[in-house]
């Protein structure tokens, strides 16, 4: 005797949601930001230039790290945003961000000397790569359909409701 059981199968599994999709693209991004700085930190000198008060050719000062923290700061606000945001507005808001953000992070190239160059290359087109998917990803969002002219039957506005409740947009 053979018991079936109804087990998914790995091609059954069911579509992300985008919400989910674009906080987990910040969250990489998020991550990767922060071990690229972690990282530099390897580089000859850079400890002793920290410790001289300066990184790159900036005096670290209250200023520039209330910069850090804003530019580490939204991708980790992008997170909850993406998550709670409306899903017009959640759109709006991950394509203005990400897009912004593609110069932030090529602004990273300035203080590139040759020797570094593969290491802020490869960190830098990663990132723009996440930034990339941000956007494609808000920016393919699909739409709820129109409301058709004319009275909708019950088993429209069931659905629909559903729809809008679990917003697949």
């Amino acid at each position: 005797m053979t018991i079936r059981t109804n087990t998914p199968k790995l091609s059954d599994n069911p579509p992300v949601p985008v919400q989910a999709k674009l906080a987990a693209a910040w969250t990489s991004l998020m991550f990767f930001v922060i071990y690229i700085d972690y990282f530099h930190l390897y580089k000859p000198g850079a400890i002793d230039q920290i410790r001289g008060g300066e990184i790159y050719e900036f005096d670290i000062s209250g200023f520039l790290l209330t910069i850090f923290v804003v530019v580490i700061g939204i991708p980790a606000l992008m997170i909850l945003l993406s998550m709670t945001l409306s899903a017009r507005m959640n759109r709006a808001t991950n394509l203005i961000v990400a897009s912004l953000y593609i110069p932030v992070m090529v602004f990273n190239a300035a203080s590139t000397d040759w020797e570094w160059a593969s290491f802020y290359a490869l960190s830098i087109g990663i990132e723009v790569l996440i930034l990339a998917f941000i956007l494609r990803s808000a920016w393919t969002w699909t739409r709820i359909p129109a409301v058709p002219a004319g009275p909708a039957t019950d088993s429209e506005m069931t659905q629909r409701s559903r729809d809008t409740r679990t917003n697949t947009v």
